[in-house]
C-alpha cells in the first residue's frame, strides 16, 4: 500500500508541477476591521490567458446565497440592495492595474460582516485553475479611546529657550481582539506634521533622524504612566521645538498570515508651544574716553537678561583700530568662558565683579592701543546630556580710546674723534645721546649710519646707508659697506648705552663726504617693541685736501751702437711726487716690425716686475732663449733691462711701463699712477745676405686621386754662405678659394732641425714633405680631393750663423701663391657605377626567370581528369 500511495503523491506533485492555470488571490481570512472605519479588500489574477486587462466581479454572503455588489465590466451586475450604496460612492470598486483591483467602503458596518467572493471572468482558451476567491471579514465595535491630559487651551504654551516641558496624551482599547497600540507625537511648525518620537505597536521607542540624536542624549524622551498615559519631556528647549503637538495613536491586530496590520487611527491635539527669545543686553559703562600713554585703561561690560534658572554668561573683549570692522576682523583681547575661567595674559586683567559685570584693566598703555574697544557676551544652558547649548549673544557698541603719547625729549651730537689727514688715515665717529627726558624702564635706543657724498650745490644729494640696528641690536649693513664691513674695515660698536661709534680703520678718497646718525627710541608694548621717535644729527664732514700725483719715467739706452748676437741693455729711472712710499712696478715692451707674426697688435709685452719685485715672462715665446732676457731693480727707483744674443727678429722699439703703489688698507697696495717711458730703438746695420723664396708646380692642374707636386725654392742676394752655415723653418699653407679671402690653413711644416709637423686633415688626401738640396723643399699630395683646391704658398724663416756661432733669425719670407686645381675624372668615376649596375640587373633577370619557371612548374599545375569513354563501336540496325 505504501508504494501505490507514493506513486499517486509523485503523480500529483508532477501534475502540480507542469500544469498552468489561472489564480485569483485575496488577502487570508478572518480580515478583523473597525466599525466605521474604510476597509480595503485587494484582490489580483495572475497565470491568466487572453487580453492582459481582466474584469472583475465582486459578491458578499452572510451565509446565505451570495449578493452581488459591484463589478468592473457590467453597470447593472449590482443588486437592488447595494443600488444605493454603490451609486453613492460609499462602496467603489477602483483598479490598480490590468490585473489588480481593490473594494473599498468607505464606513464599514456590523451589516458589512461576512464573506466576500472575487471573480474574474474567464478569457481563456482552456479551464484550469480557480477564477475566484473568497475573503472572511469581521467587524468590532470602535474600542480605541485618545484624549490630551488637558484640553487644549487657546493660548499658547510659552517658554523660554533652554527651559523643560511636558506634555501627556491617554489612549486606551477595549476591543474584543488582542489589538496593540502604538503612540506617535508629532509636531507641526510648518505646512506638514513632523514626526518627533514613537513607542511602536512591538513596544520599541523610534525617533525620528531629526530628533535621534536628542533622543539618544535624553533631551527628547517619551514615558508611560499609570493608566495608559503616554508623557513626551523635551529638556532644554529649542527653536526647532516650537508649534503645535499632538498625540497620534493607531490600533493593530495580528491578521491570518501572523503580520501585523493597523486597523485604525485616531489623535488629538494637545498644546501650542511657543518659544520666546531671551533678552540679552550688553552695555559699556563707559563711553568714550582719552587715556595717556603709559597709563592704565579701565573698562566694565554689564550684561542684563530676562533670563531665570541655572544658566552661564561668556564674555570676550575685542579690540579693533577701524570702527567697519566685522567681528571677525577684530583682534582678541581676553575673554572668560562659561565656566569663569579667564585666558592668560601678562598686561591685561580681566575679572569678574558681579554676575552682570566683567571688568577689563590694561596697564601701561601705548599709542598703538587707540582704537575701538567693545565686548560679545553669551548665555549658555545646561542640557540633560551635561552639555551646554548657547541660547542668545549679542554684541555691544564700540567704545572709542585714545591714547595720548607722552613726548620723548633727547639731543643727538656727533664728533668726530679721529679725521683723517692723509689718504688710508683711520676715521672715529662718535654718536651720543642727550639730555633724554620722560624715558622710561622699558627703553632702548638703536642707530643708523648714513653717508652722503660731496657734489655741487646744484646736484642732487643721495644719502646712502651705511648699517643700521633694530630694536633687538641686530646690525643691517647697507650695499655699498657690506664687502668692507665684512672684511673687517668699517666697525660699528656701541660704546655705552647712550654712545654709538663708527669707525674707519683705512679712509680712502671715496670716503670723503658728510656722515651723520639717527637715533631711535624703542618701547616694550604687548610683548613686542615699538618705534616711538628718531632723531637726527647734525652730519660731520670728513674731508682732506689733496694733490695729483706726478710719475716721470726715462729710458736709457747703456751701449749705443751692437750688432747681432751681442747684448742688449736699458735702465729705466723712475721720479714721484705727492705719493706716500711708494713702490714701483715696472713691465718691458716691444714694439715690433710688421713683419712680426706673433703680435699683429704691434706690441709686445715682455717680462715685468712688480711691487714686491716678482719677475714674470709675459708673452716671451722664444723657448731657446728662456734665460735670455733679465729685469732687476738696482735702486729703489731705477731698474735695468738686458737682453742676451739678439736677433734680428727683435729689431723694434722697447718702453718701460711703470706703475706707482701706494700702501692701503690692511697691509694691500693701492694703484697710485701709471708712467710710460720714452722708446728706445733697437735697429741693426748689416750688408748681410737677402733671402727670396718662389714657389713652381710642373702640373698645377690633377684630377682627384692623382699627386700634385709643389716645390718651395730658395734664393740668395748679395753674399754667398756656406750650406752649413744657414738652415730654413719652411711651413706650407693653402687658402681654399679663388680668392685669397679666407684664413689660410697650415699643410705642413719644416723645421731647421728637420722636425715634421702636420697638422690633423678632415679629408682623405695625404700630404709629405722632404728636402731635396739645401735650398729647395717639394710638398707632395697624395691622392687630391675638391678640398685640396686653391692657393698654396710656402713661408720661409732663415736662419744664419754669425762668425761668433750664433745662429739668427732672420725675417720671415712668403712665396707668390700658386693656384692649384682638382678636375674629376668622368670616365673613372662611373666605371664601377656601371659595372655594378650592369652586374645587378644581370642577377636581378636571372633571379626572376627562376622564380617564374618554378611557379608555372609546381605551384600554378592542374591536373585534368577526363571523362572515361567506352570505346564501343556501334551495331548496324540489321545485327540489331
Amino acid at each position: 500500500m505504501i508504494i501505490p500511495f507514493a506513486n499517486c503523491l509523485f503523480f500529483l506533485f508532477s501534475h502540480l508541477a507542469f500544469c498552468k492555470g489561472r489564480i485569483v488571490r485575496v488577502p487570508k481570512s478572518p480580515l478583523i476591521r473597525v466599525e466605521g472605519t474604510e476597509t480595503v479588500i485587494p484582490c489580483n489574477v495572475t497565470d491568466y490567458d487572453g487580453p492582459s486587462e481582466q474584469n472583475f466581479d465582486w459578491e458578499f454572503s452572510q451565509g446565505t446565497d451570495f449578493v452581488r455588489i459591484v463589478s468592473t465590466w457590467d453597470l447593472s451586475f449590482t443588486s437592488q440592495q447595494y443600488q444605493k450604496r454603490v451609486g453613492s460612492g460609499e462602496i467603489v470598486l477602483r483598479r490598480s492595474s490590468n490585473n489588480a483591483v481593490f473594494l473599498l467602503i468607505k464606513s464599514i458596518q456590523p451589516v458589512d460582516e461576512g464573506e466576500y467572493k472575487c471573480i474574474t471572468p474567464s478569457t481563456d482558451a482552456t479551464v484550469q485553475g480557480n477564477y475566484d476567491a473568497t475573503v472572511q471579514v469581521k467587524v468590532i465595535a470602535d474600542g480605541l479611546t485618545v484624549s490630551g491630559s488637558k484640553a487644549r487651551s487657546s493660548k499658547p504654551r510659552k517658554l523660554s529657550e533652554g527651559d523643560s516641558f511636558e506634555l501627556r496624551c491617554s489612549a486606551s482599547t477595549i476591543s474584543s481582539e488582542h489589538t496593540h497600540l502604538q503612540v506617535t507625537w508629532e509636531l507641526k511648525n510648518g505646512p506638514a506634521w513632523q514626526e518627533i518620537l514613537s513607542l511602536t505597536y512591538e513596544g520599541k521607542f523610534q525617533p525620528s533622524p531629526e530628533y535621534e540624536e536628542r533622543y539618544l542624549s535624553g533631551d527628547v524622551r517619551l514615558d508611560t504612566v499609570a493608566n495608559d498615559i503616554y508623557r513626551l519631556s523635551v529638556s532644554q528647549a529649542l527653536p526647532m521645538d516650537e508649534g503645535l503637538y499632538r498625540c497620534l495613536v493607531s490600533e493593530w491586530v495580528k491578521g491570518a498570515d501572523s503580520s501585523w496590520q493597523k486597523i485604525q487611527e485616531k489623535n488629538v491635539e494637545v498644546a501650542n508651544v511657543v518659544l520666546q527669545q531671551t533678552i540679552l543686553d550688553v552695555l559699556i559703562a563707559t563711553s568714550n574716553m582719552s587715556v595717556t600713554e603709559r597709563g592704565s585703561l579701565d573698562l566694565t561690560c554689564n550684561i542684563t537678561t530676562d533670563r531665570s534658572g541655572i544658566f552661564q554668561a561668556q564674555v570676550t573683549w575685542y579690540f579693533s583700530e577701524s570702527h567697519n570692522d566685522t567681528l571677525s576682523d577684530a583682534q582678541v583681547l581676553l575673554s572668560v568662558d562659561r565656566d569663569s575661567v579667564v585666558s592668560d595674559s601678562p598686561l591685561i586683567s580681566l575679572s569678574h565683579v558681579d554676575r552682570n559685570s566683567y571688568h577689563l584693566l590694561m596697564r601701561d598703555v601705548g599709542v598703538e592701543d587707540s582704537g575701538y574697544y567693545f565686548c560679545h557676551a553669551a548665555v549658555w544652558v545646561p542640557q540633560h546630556n551635561g552639555s551646554w547649548h548657547k541660547v542668545v549673544e549679542k554684541t555691544s557698541s564700540l567704545v572709542s580710546v585714545v591714547v595720548t603719547a607722552l613726548e620723548l625729549d633727547y639731543q643727538i651730537v656727533l664728533n668726530a674723534s679721529k679725521t683723517p689727514k692723509f689718504s688710508d688715515d683711520p676715521t672715529e665717529l662718535e654718536c651720543r645721546i642727550m639730555n633724554a627726558q620722560n624715558t622710561e624702564a622699558k627703553l632702548r635706543f638703536t642707530v643708523s649710519w648714513y653717508y652722503r657724498m660731496h657734489l655741487r650745490s646744484d646736484a642732487v644729494v643721495t644719502d646712502e646707508l651705511l648699517a643700521a640696528m633694530d630694536a633687538d641690536w641686530t646690525l643691517l649693513v647697507g650695499n655699498k659697506s657690506r664687502e668692507r664691513i665684512q672684511n673687517g674695515e668699517i666697525i660699528f660698536s656701541k660704546q655705552a648705552v647712550d654712545t654709538f661709534s663708527l669707525r674707519i680703520k683705512w679712509t680712502s678718497e671715496a670716503d670723503r663726504g658728510d656722515y651723520y646718525c639717527i637715533v631711535s627710541a624703542w618701547g616694550w608694548h604687548h610683548n613686542n617693541w615699538v618705534k616711538t621717535k628718531d632723531v637726527i644729527s647734525t652730519p660731520v664732514s670728513v674731508f682732506w685736501a689733496t694733490q695729483d700725483y706726478t710719475l716721470t719715467v726715462e729710458a736709457v739706452k747703456l751701449k749705443p751702437l751692437f750688432m747681432a748676437g751681442h747684448t742688449f741693455e736699458m735702465t729705466c729711472k723712475v721720479s714721484s711726487q705727492n705719493i706716500k712710499t711708494p713702490r714701483y712696478s715696472v713691465l718691458i715692451t716691444a714694439e715690433k716690425t710688421l713683419m712680426d707674426q706673433s703680435n699683429p697688435n704691434g706690441t709686445t709685452r715682455i717680462i715685468s716686475l712688480n711691487q714686491d719685485s716678482v719677475v714674470r715672462l709675459e708673452d716671451w715665446t722664444d723657448q731657446t732663449r728662456v734665460d735670455g732676457v733679465v729685469l732687476e731693480k738696482v735702486q729703489e727707483n731705477e731698474f735695468r733691462y738686458r737682453m742676451y744674443q739678439t736677433q734680428m727678429s727683435d729689431a723694434g722699439l722697447y718702453r718701460c711701463v711703470v706703475t706707482a703703489w701706494s700702501p692701503g688698507g690692511g697691509g694691500m697696495w693701492r694703484e697710485a699712477v701709471n708712467g710710460l717711458s720714452n722708446p728706445i730703438q733697437i735697429d741693426f746695420q748689416t750688408s748681410g745676405p737677402v733671402f727670396n723664396v718662389s714657389m713652381h708646380s710642373d702640373n698645377p692642374t690633377v684630377y682627384q686621386g692623382e699627386l700634385a707636386d709643389l716645390l718651395c725654392i730658395v734664393t740668395i742676394d748679395r753674399a754667398a754662405l756656406e750650406p752649413d752655415d744657414m738652415s730654413f723653418d719652411v711651413s706650407w699653407f693653402a687658402v681654399h678659394s679663388f680668392a685669397l679671402d679666407r684664413a689660410p690653413v697650415l699643410l705642413a711644416s719644416l723645421d731647421r732641425k728637420g722636425i715634421v709637423s702636420q697638422p690633423r686633415r678632415n679629408w682623405s688626401s695625404d700630404v709629405s714633405l722632404e728636402r731635396i738640396s739645401p735650398m729647395e723643399f717639394r710638398l707632395r699630395v697624395h691622392g687630391s680631393e675638391d678640398q685640396d683646391f686653391g692657393n698654396h704658398y710656402c713661408s720661409v724663416t732663415p736662419w744664419v750663423r754669425s762668425a761668433t756661432g750664433v745662429w739668427q733669425q732672420e725675417p720671415e719670407i712668403k712665396s707668390k701663391p700658386i693656384f692649384i686645381s682638382v678636375k674629376m675624372d668622368v670616365l673613372n668615376a662611373l666605371k664601377y657605377p656601371l659595372l655594378i649596375g650592369i652586374g645587378l640587373a644581370t642577377i636581378i633577370g636571372l633571379l626572376s626567370c627562376l622564380i617564374g619557371y618554378c611557379s608555372s612548374r609546381w605551384c600554378c599545375r592542374k591536373e585534368i581528369q577526363e571523362t572515361r569513354r567506352e570505346r564501343r563501336r556501334l551495331m548496324s540496325m540489321e545485327m540489331d
